[in-house]
């Protein structure tokens, strides 16, 4: 092979394991059919990243409901990860204080609601078990006591605040990016962190939205000056800027919103056909308030949402213009009710007689975000929102910088800090 051949492909390989490096997988969330509507969160903020700091008096609040009802012997426990998400070597009496798992004391039936439930919830730590390390941590709900009869997995984190973090978000310089991305700058302080090696041993990952399944990982300092870190390369931290969320107000079943075309609500049939949504790549962008990709659990007409909201089963439905499929790509449904996860669960079926793509899922009452995306059914299995890129869209950064030291065994979360991309949120369009 010529050298003139081999220096594009040498290229295209270090590409793709930068590419590979750079954008971590979001942590492996096991969720049995029985469960449904489970949450994780700073208590009294649904759209929070669940994060715990140490030794603070900050809670975390766990919801979920199992559709088999009756009462059944849940317990939870911790495990501790590196910083990829990857299971600690150090045993659970390493990181925890107390006992290695708790069990879930309390429970409501459901009521007023059609749907029969149970709903269950905790607040974490408990002063049974606690996290005793800063780092990433994975929640198991099991059953029993048996750990192996896992039921389903939440990440959260645990803050151990040692270095001051501030960000900026700006417009990409790449003529190609500007006016669809946005790059994120920021730099950390170490002056507390007593560490010679600083560079080195600081891991920053960056989240947008708080989603860990685009995650951007493995970033290094551009340099050092003095006692702060600075990140300030134009290809790091660029992020699509996607567009405003759709939404879905679920918040009453008997008056229904605007985005429901029809639908039956009743003691045996609870069943809604929402409008038919487009292809938004080519449309404008506006600014609206959304959620960022999260849901809230939430009704109108109930004293208490979490007990007493109903389930529905929801037909959404996407058409393109021309009413013909998308080739080599499978559509898929995504949002914080999905974990963002692109499986079967929410695969969105083409029905060729409507030329509508479809997808039917039994949701809770509450207001949702959501949007779709294209995954390519090729080897390479590129994702391709179907939204549009702007950079004017508001999202929310969070960046979070991970400490190992020579003599740690697992990585520790020292800084957070959160910015949005926009303050003005203006009401017309661009």
């Amino acid at each position: 092979m010529s050298q003139f051949l081999k220096k594009p492909c040498l290229v295209f390989c270090l590409t793709l394991f930068y590419f590979f490096q750079l954008y971590g997988q979001l942590p492996q969330e096991k969720t049995s059919d029985n469960i449904i509507s489970a949450q994780l969160f700073v208590t009294g903020d649904q759209q929070s990243l669940p994060v715990y700091t140490l030794n603070s008096d900050i809670k975390l609040e766990l919801e979920f409901d199992d559709l088999d009802g009756g009462i059944k012997n849940y317990y939870y426990t911790f495990v501790l990860c590196d910083y990829l998400w990857q299971p600690s070597r150090l045993s659970a009496f390493d990181y925890i204080k107390g006992f290695t798992q708790n069990r879930i004391t309390t429970y409501r039936y459901s009521n007023i609601a059609f749907a029969r439930y149970t709903h269950y919830q905790a607040f974490l730590p408990d002063r049974n078990i606690m996290p005793s390390r800063s780092g990433n941590y994975l929640l198991k709900v099991f059953l029993d006591g048996d750990t192996s009869k896992t039921v389903f997995t939440k990440p959260f984190m645990v803050l151990d605040p040692k270095v001051a973090v501030s960000a900026q978000v700006l417009q990409p310089f790449t003529p190609q990016l500007f006016n669809t991305h946005q790059r994120i700058k920021f730099t950390a302080n170490v002056k507390e962190l007593n560490s010679f090696s600083a560079p080195q041993q600081i891991k920053a990952v960056i989240l947008k939205n708080n989603r860990w399944d685009i995650a951007q990982k493995d970033i290094s300092p551009t340099f050092l000056r003095g006692n702060i870190l600075e990140y300030n390369q134009e290809q790091i931290g660029v992020f699509p800027g996607g567009k405003e969320w759709r939404w879905l107000d679920l918040r009453s079943f008997r008056l229904q919103s605007d985005r429901v075309e029809s639908g039956t609500y009743g003691p045996e049939k609870r069943e809604f056909v929402l409008k038919k949504d487009i292809d938004k790549s080519s449309d404008r962008y506006v600014y609206f308030p959304d959620y960022n990709g999260a849901y809230n659990i939430t009704t109108y007409e109930s004293i208490n949402p979490l007990w007493q909201g109903d389930y529905a089963t929801i037909q959404f439905r996407l058409g393109k213009t021309d009413g013909n499929p998308y080739s080599r790509e499978d559509v898929y449904l995504i949002g914080g009710f999905s974990g963002y996860m692109l499986n079967d669960k929410w695969k969105m079926n083409y029905d060729p007689e409507s030329g509508e793509y479809r997808l039917n899922a039994l949701m809770k009452q509450g207001y949702y975000n959501y949007a779709y995306v294209a995954l390519g059914q090729n080897q390479d299995k590129l994702r391709r929102p179907l939204e549009g890129d702007y950079w004017e869209t508001e999202n929310s950064y969070t960046i979070l910088l991970y400490y190992k030291s020579f003599t740690d065994r697992n990585d520790q979360l020292i800084g957070m800090s959160t910015i949005n991309s926009r303050t003005d949120k203006p009401g017309f369009s661009f």
